[in-house]
């Protein structure tokens, strides 16, 4: 494990971006985002990301210079085609497009096509959040998931993420997967040599496995929730949403035809449309009660939550975006940490593009 500023991993980034042919406000609206889920905890969906993203670029599956467009609107919607590019950068102008017509309109909806992974969902709705609104974003992803009592890969790990802004208190982020676990924590623990916990995992036959390696050999991530008992048709319903409205109504692939993130996996022959697909909302407070009150009372919800008596063994009752924030405040400071496995993999891609090295702090 070594330890990294944000400044070096977010400059390495931008120069790997701007290497791939990216504008330069592209390449800081990506490296931004990337390094966001590094700097939030999520490292899973960050720098060690970085070389994926140039691989799909290689393979001629991310366009660099995208023509992002909307296709179709009206004053509070509209459906933006990314072009190819960046999934970091289509959904940054998403939501900013979601934002401005929240201004206008109260609310805001934009269905995004033809995109590539977009990093973590909450870095997105935090920008709605620093206009004083509601911030939602969702995306579909490679078929990676069986839905419940199925062996077939379906459904995308399509996370959901929400960020409310409050008074006084730091804003309410969720930000999950609708999978028991993301697929990048089963990569984090191949790269630890360690186990999955059962109930993230199924083999070719359905059977629980505790191999992280097992996507491999045809097995399958699970829906929130693990097996039916345990309601893993919840996980399966929450993903499926996710899929119609990222991708259903964008006009991008949906379910086993949305494209794999690794470039070594052949598009589907059949696809039903155009890339990877988002959908990212924005919701003024005012345009339901007066904000002020509405910020008011989410301070009360919060403190309120916090005051709730914690079980046996806990120091404390979290509300949601707590750990992520606790985490960004302690790597500005301390810096990031990043494996051995990743760092070698970054100090290889920078030398293969002709990037200064990167050192530790």
């Amino acid at each position: 494990m070594e330890i990294f500023s944000y400044e070096t991993l977010k400059n390495l980034s931008y120069q790997v971006f701007l290497k791939m042919g990216c504008p330069t406000e592209h390449a800081e609206l990506a490296a931004e985002a990337l390094v966001a889920a590094d700097l939030r905890g999520i490292d899973s969906h960050g720098v060690a990301r970085l070389s994926g993203y140039v691989r799909l670029w290689e393979a001629g599956r991310i366009n660099a210079r995208p023509h992002i467009q909307i296709v179709h609107e009206t004053p509070s919607t509209a459906t933006l085609d990314g072009d190819a590019g960046l999934g970091l950068v289509i959904a940054s102008k998403a939501i900013e497009i979601a934002v401005e017509k929240a201004r206008i309109a109260g609310t805001g909806w934009v269905a995004v096509r033809n995109s590539n992974h977009f990093g973590i969902a909450g870095y997105h709705t935090l920008k709605a959040v620093k206009n004083d609104m509601i911030g939602i974003a969702m995306t579909n992803a490679s078929p990676l998931v069986a839905p419940t009592f199925a062996v077939e890969r379906m459904l995308g790990t399509n996370p959901i993420a929400v960020a409310i802004p409050a008074l006084h208190q730091p804003p309410f982020v969720a930000d999950f997967a609708t999978t028991t676990a993301a697929n990048g924590k089963l990569e984090i623990l191949q790269r630890k040599n360690q186990e999955a916990p059962l109930g993230w995992i199924q083999d070719k036959k359905g059977q629980p496995s505790s191999n992280p390696h097992e996507l491999k050999h045809g097995g399958a991530l699970l829906p929130l929730g693990s097996d039916r008992e345990h309601g893993s048709h919840k996980g399966y319903c929450l993903g499926a949403i996710v899929d119609i409205f990222s991708a259903v109504f964008s006009g991008a692939n949906y379910g086993p035809w949305a494209p794999p993130f690794v470039s070594f996996l052949p598009l589907p022959s059949d696809p039903v449309g155009l890339g990877l697909g988002h959908f990212l909302g924005a919701m003024r407070i005012d345009a339901f009660r007066p904000a002020e009150e509405f910020k008011a009372n989410m301070d009360k919800w919060i403190n309120r939550f916090r005051a709730t008596k914690p079980a046996d063994g806990y120091d404390k009752v979290l509300i949601p975006g707590d750990p992520e924030r606790e985490m960004e405040t302690e790597r500005l400071e301390n810096g990031i940490p990043v494996v051995e496995s990743v760092v070698t993999d970054l100090r290889d891609l920078a030398e293969r593009m002709g990037i200064e090295k990167i050192v530790t702090i």
